[in-house]
């Protein structure tokens, strides 16, 4: 018999800081429709993400999953690298 997890989240956010060391920091960005006007604005938030083997650069569009707590600030894992950042 299998045991499934619950459901995790997942994001989807560009890559903003590879400065640590198995550690990025990801920007995720959502829409929030303006409670009065009716508008929608856009909200963002960066959180630090496990990266195992170093793979994500600065502009990389990464898929992130929520996990355990793996140190005081990161609670979330890449799962993969969905673009790779090119510069000209």
């Amino acid at each position: 018999m299998t045991t499934q997890r619950g459901n995790r989240k997942t994001r989807v956010g560009i890559v903003v800081s590879d400065k640590m060391e198995k550690t990025v920091v990801v920007k995720v960005d959502h829409l929030v429709k303006h409670p009065v006007y009716k508008k929608y604005i856009k909200r963002r938030v960066t959180c630090k993400v496990h990266d195992e083997q170093n793979a994500c650069n600065v502009g990389d569009k990464v898929l992130i999953v929520e996990t355990r707590p793996l140190s005081k600030d990161k609670r979330w894992r890449v799962r993969e690298v969905l673009e790779k950042n090119v510069t000209v």
